[in-house]
């Protein structure tokens, strides 16, 4: 078994928020090597994804983004990234997805965070306009209702952060929602978005 050292765990609990003895056992499994002792965090996180979804999240971070376009800020982003501890809340990976995330907000311009959120009011106005769009394209009553449901999936897929394809598929593939998880799964802690504001030059509030 490859030695492991107190700078090997020090840089992979920078990279990844775990605990001491965590990340010591997976560098151990994984023969020193960090990348792998990392994935195995990731495995063993998302194995109790469930128990930590039920902690609260009293810490945190402000991730922030501003688009510069002709020598000034023109859409600015802050978005608070919570966590149960200070200590992921400072590592390098929590810091890197929170300006990640702010970055995605500018660009795909979001109105909510979770499905939840979206006011009842505009969903059932939203399906109304479904099902009448249907039926002028001709579409059979018995299928319509198959129709509203799709399409309300892919409303939430333009308007809710958690629904939405991240923007910068190098770094993450997945929606935002699932890179959120993943990152709960590395750090092993429950984390979330709390909340975001987006703004933008001459963009009129929705």
């Amino acid at each position: 078994m490859a030695e492991i050292t107190a700078a090997q765990v020090a840089t992979l609990r920078k990279a990844s928020g775990a605990g001491m003895m965590d990340a010591k056992r997976a560098l151990e499994e994984a023969a020193g090597d960090l990348a792998r002792a990392a994935d195995i965090l990731r495995e063993k996180g998302q194995a109790s994804a469930k128990k930590r979804s039920e902690r609260a999240t009293e810490q945190g971070t402000i991730g922030h983004y501003l688009h510069i376009q002709a020598d000034r800020p023109v859409i600015g982003v802050l978005v608070e990234l919570a966590s149960e501890t200070d200590f992921v809340a400072k590592s390098d990976g929590f810091q890197t997805a929170a300006r990640d995330i702010a970055m995605h907000v500018a660009a795909a311009r979001p109105r909510w965070v979770r499905r939840d959120e979206v006011p009842e009011a505009i969903l059932a106005k939203e399906r109304e306009l479904i099902a009448a769009q249907a039926r002028n394209e001709g579409k059979p009553d018995k299928v319509i209702e198959k129709i509203v449901d799709g399409r309300v999936n892919s409303f939430y897929e333009d308007y809710v952060l958690y629904d939405q394809t991240f923007v910068n598929p190098e770094k993450f593939e997945g929606t935002v929602g699932q890179l959120v998880e993943s990152l709960a799964a590395t750090m092993g802690e429950n984390i979330s978005v709390r909340r975001f504001a987006r703004l933008g030059v001459g963009e009129v509030a929705e």
